[in-house]
């Protein structure tokens, strides 16, 4: 009777002891992906070391509930607050690669037009590189980093969320907010959202014209001649970029300068709209916002002082 107990005891053990075993090794499964250079990337087991060099994949693996995993981030990345205390390892022309081995990283997420991949590769690391540069980029490389962390799934439920809320700022705009010719300013060089951008995208999706089209690329430089015959009825601009505005040459006779309808966009405003990634919900209202104000009468102008703290696109 003993003994029998006894075998039954062992076999137990062994039957605890293996499904343990058959755990961790499902545990372990390699995370296998092709990223946005053509890239089949290998990694052991689900990262639990990342540093990203990019806002928008930092806000990404935030949103899909793994802030945590992160030990290091690029300058630029200010984005939830509780990274704040992560390293900031420079921006796409100062990265310290020698900050970032010291973090020992599972895997390093960049942009694919970063110049550090070749180096960080040589020495050993491995490297992600994912840039979403419309709503359909958005959608994947949320997918992809959702991959990474071993929540497929997540990835489609944040793309969701986005979707629906930009369905919501749009039907949240009377007749009259449609349809207004607009230009979105991203740098004062200057630098425009044209159709094909995620900006723009949002902006179309929106019911708003871009004065910008397609042909001339996602973020064309404009010749400020181009801005005064297109004649906008309304101007997005960020506070970085505003001052002296209505003053450019000519710029005093566009609808949107004659009218007060350019919207301003705070610094913090304008880090979640040039950021292809999770924000792009608050985007979306943001925009939404100064379009029902455009239509109501004239926008008010900021009146806090002038303060840009480092931030940036992507």
């Amino acid at each position: 009777m003993s003994t029998s107990m006894g075998k039954t005891r062992f076999l137990a053990r062994l039957l605890s002891l293996l499904a343990v075993f058959c755990w961790q090794v499902a545990g372990a499964a390699p995370v296998q992906l092709k990223d946005d250079r053509g890239q089949s990337v290998t990694l052991p087991d689900v990262p639990r070391r990342i540093v990203s060099l990019l806002p928008s994949l930092t806000e990404s693996i935030c949103a899909l509930g793994e802030c945590a995993r992160l030990v290091g981030v690029d300058r630029y990345s200010n984005f939830p607050a509780s990274i704040q205390s992560l390293p900031k390892l420079g921006g796409m022309d100062d990265t310290s690669i020698e900050s970032i081995v010291a973090l020992r990283p599972d895997v390093v997420m960049v942009a694919i037009s970063s110049r550090l991949t070749d180096r960080l590769e040589a020495l050993g690391l491995r490297v992600i590189a994912l840039e979403p540069k419309t709503h359909a980029d958005v959608q994947r490389v949320l997918g992809k980093v959702a991959q990474v962390l071993g929540k497929p799934q997540a990835g489609t439920q944040v793309w969701q969320h986005i979707d629906e809320a930009i369905r919501e700022a749009a039907a949240s705009l009377p007749p009259a907010a449609r349809q207004l010719n607009v230009y979105y300013e991203v740098d004062s060089a200057p630098y425009g959202a044209g159709t094909s951008s995620f900006i723009g995208e949002t902006l179309t999706r929106l019911g708003a014209k871009n004065i910008i089209p397609a042909e001339l690329g996602p973020f064309p430089k404009v010749n400020p001649e181009y801005v005064v015959r297109a004649n906008p009825q309304v101007i997005m601009v960020g506070q970085r970029s505003a001052p002296g505005l209505p003053q450019r040459p000519g710029w005093n006779g566009i609808q949107a300068v004659r009218n007060q309808r350019i919207c301003v966009w705070t610094p913090d405003e304008s880090d979640v709209l040039v950021r292809p990634g999770p924000r792009m919900a608050e985007a979306a209202a943001l925009m939404a916002r100064c379009l029902r104000q455009a239509v109501a009468g004239p926008v008010p102008l900021p009146t806090t002082p002038f303060n840009a703290p480092p931030g940036g696109m992507r």
